[in-house]
């Protein structure tokens, strides 16, 4: 998983992997775990406070913002103390959140993708927020941007999860050479108006070699255009795998014809870290590419007099309808009550609108809370920096995180067949259909 996109699908690999440490923990907190506490507990108290362990990851500037937000909690009150302790990604701190788990120590609280907490959640690991949300008289949940707050309850109503921040995949134009091409960015209205534009400015080149667009690599971005052709993961019933219909492989084909054939996209795959993701930022703000495709965490980035942003078009007659994932702060189930309050207390100091928008503002995610357009300081912002609402327009009508109830193994399929169109020019009915062989066994073994 990178950095940028979390809570994307190419990291939902982890999910599954870490299966085996997960289950064995529900057995062990079966036997000695409680789910309430009555009186002091020696062992979550330290000077007085009741001691609160954070996991989170991010990018240097989303842990400073995270590490300004934690100390700022605990000077505005002296009952809890929390500590946040970073990890590497979201992934390994789903890994070792499990294992931890497993061995009765760890986080109190943690930070992770939706489709992680889920899996925990359905485990049992996790304790759910009802009962807090129904004794707070002060937080609202409708205020809540419902693609975020959904994406943090199960099917029971148990809602598992507080959403912390969104992000969604939007698009960024060379704004020089969108005005020489003659692209008007407002009047993309489908992927085939984008494509038209790719052409146009690709055309421009010279001797050295201009694109007219750049997929950011992996399924992500093919995932949202497929969606926004009508496309779905599974059936009505969920009972068939759906992801070679003929709406995935017409929004696919777009992307590989215009990498392989008419030359007109390309793509950045594999290096180091995150290097092909600035190569592709890079390509964009120095003028070698009219655009990509990448998360609203990218804005912290980017130079906005050099690029523009746009919300992701529709396909064909198709609305946009490109997914719009939720990072969600998570209450490990300790058995001990007063670090869960601490947890809560944290989780609601995080939600606060003015603190949503100071995290928006600094990180360029999106803010889960609809009146973080209240503050005063954010309507400041987005008003000197327009492209900021982009994310937040988008997510209002997006849709949510697939669920893949196989535990990842849909998206494992998605990620190979990804690579096979977009590095290897497979077809894409091969590709897919391969990989629509794939995860419908696996959802055949997941359904018995």
């Amino acid at each position: 998983m990178n950095r940028k996109q979390t809570g994307s699908l190419s990291g939902i690999r982890t999910a599954a992997l870490a299966a085996a440490a997960v289950l064995a923990a529900g057995a062990l907190w079966g036997c000695g775990a409680r789910a309430g506490g009555t009186g002091a507990r020696a062992d979550v108290v330290k000077d007085g406070r009741v001691q609160v362990t954070l996991w989170y990851s991010g990018g240097k500037t989303a842990a400073g913002v995270m590490e300004e937000l934690i100390g700022d909690f605990n000077s505005s009150q002296q009952q809890y103390q929390v500590t946040g302790i970073q990890q590497a990604d979201y992934d390994e701190t789903y890994t070792k959140l499990a294992a931890a788990i497993a061995g009765k120590t760890g986080a109190d609280a943690a930070l992770l993708d939706s489709d992680k907490a889920r899996s925990l959640a359905e485990k049992g690991l996790l304790a759910g927020l009802n009962p807090y949300f129904e004794a707070d008289e002060e937080l609202e949940t409708e205020d809540f941007v419902p693609v975020f707050y959904d994406q943090c309850r199960l099917g029971d109503g148990t809602v598992f999860a507080m959403p912390a921040y969104g992000t969604t995949q939007v698009m960024y134009y060379n704004r020089e050479l969108f005005d020489r091409a003659g692209i008007d960015p407002e009047r993309i209205g489908t992927w085939q108006d984008l494509e038209r534009a790719a052409e146009a400015v690709s055309g421009m080149g010279g001797e050295e070699k201009l694109y007219g667009w750049e997929p950011m690599w992996g399924p992500d971005n093919l995932v949202d255009i497929a969606l926004s052709n009508g496309g779905s993961l599974l059936s009505a019933d969920g009972t068939r795998v759906t992801i070679n219909s003929d709406q995935w492989v017409e929004s696919w084909e777009l992307v590989r014809r215009g990498i392989h054939d008419a030359e007109t996209m390309a793509i950045h795959s594999g290096g180091q870290g995150w290097e092909y993701w600035y190569q592709t930022m890079d390509d964009v703000l120095e003028g070698r590419a009219g655009g990509y495709t990448g998360s609203s965490g990218d804005q912290a980035d980017l130079d906005f007099s050099v690029v523009g942003a746009m919300e992701q078009p529709g396909f064909g007659e198709n609305p946009p309808a490109p997914v719009a994932r939720v990072l969600q702060l998570v209450m490990v189930e300790t058995g001990k009550a007063e670090t869960k309050q601490g947890v809560y207390e944290f989780m609601k100091f995080f939600a606060r609108p003015a603190n949503q928008a100071r995290w928006s503002m600094a990180t360029g995610y999106i803010p889960v809370r609809a009146s973080t357009l209240e503050d005063e300081g954010y309507k400041a912002y987005t008003q000197e920096n327009p492209q900021a609402l982009v994310p937040l327009s988008q997510a209002m009508h997006a849709s949510p995180m697939p669920i893949d109830p196989t535990g990842g193994k849909i998206f494992d399929a998605l990620e190979i067949a990804a690579d096979k169109v977009e590095i290897e020019n497979v077809p894409v009915r091969e590709a897919l259909d391969e990989a629509c062989r794939t995860a419908q066994k696996a959802l055949d073994e997941a359904l018995k």
